[in-house]
């Protein structure tokens, strides 16, 4: 059964242990306003309390634009402060996703420029629809990114390329944002969000203890010292070894390597 919940800007369906969140102003191209910030910020904080959903997938509504980029018109009148307000709730958004005991799939179905770009970083993977188009065009309008995307770009494609991005101005297509990186995967349009739930189907499969640690661990040790990095990386493959889910399925396996594994999260 799909349990389905309505925000002022988003739409979010929960089917089983897979969440599908939909920025859903198709008017404006998706575009990001406080509002979608604060609604993604309210609805990821709910699915992580069921504590039953083990995968989400982050999309837009329509044939368009995951989102377009943050709404213009809106930032249009911001004074330093409001905006400074608006980009502080943008870098929480980011931590909390982050932050999730699940992964999130950006299925990027369209436009996803300047905030559309930095949503979609955010994400743990990012799928894109052959018609998505990527890039950073905030110089262009007198500003710079403000979520994230002179930092979490150039983790994700190298300095090299995020000062491309950033400085020119420069959009991509799908097929070139998957050659740098930027994007994970790159699927047929009509296809895009079977691809991203199969994706994160097979996630809710495994133990979601062991992928919230995965999780974790990924993000913290892109921050850190290898050092650091790799010292966390074994306390969180020890606490693996306390739960239900290390014992049975290993001895799943030991016993029938065939066998379905089924994990209860503890």
């Amino acid at each position: 059964m799909t349990i389905e919940t309505s925000y002022e800007t988003l739409h979010v369906a929960v089917d089983g242990p897979v969440a599908v969140v939909t920025v859903n102003r198709p008017e404006k191209l998706n575009a990001i306003n406080e509002r979608v910030l604060d609604d993604a910020a309210a609805a990821f904080t709910a699915l992580a309390l069921t504590g039953a959903v083990r995968a989400a997938v982050l999309t837009g509504a329509g044939d368009k634009a995951f989102v377009a980029g943050a709404d213009i018109a809106a930032m249009a009148t911001m004074t330093s402060e409001a905006a400074a307000r608006f980009a502080r709730k943008g870098h929480a958004l980011g931590e909390l996703i982050a932050g999730l005991p699940f992964p999130v799939i950006a299925a990027v179905n369209g436009f996803a420029l300047g905030g559309g770009t930095e949503l979609a970083l955010m994400c743990d993977l990012i799928y894109a629809s052959e018609k998505a188009r990527f890039g950073q065009p905030e110089v262009g309008l007198g500003v710079i990114p403000g979520f994230g995307g002179t930092q979490r770009l150039a983790r994700r494609v190298g300095v090299g390329k995020a000062r491309e991005l950033v400085l020119i101005g420069a959009t991509l297509d799908a097929a070139e944002a998957e050659k740098i990186g930027l994007a994970d995967r790159v699927f047929a349009h009509d296809a895009l969000m079977t691809e991203a739930r199969a994706a994160a189907d097979k996630i809710a499969k495994h133990a979601p203890v062991a992928v919230a640690h995965a999780k974790r661990v990924l993000h913290a040790g892109e921050n850190v010292p290898m050092g650091v990095a790799k010292e966390l990386e074994i306390q969180a493959f020890a606490l693996c070894f306390a739960t239900e889910d290390q014992k049975s399925g290993m001895k799943t396996f030991v016993e029938n390597p065939r066998a379905p594994r089924v994990f209860v999260g503890r």
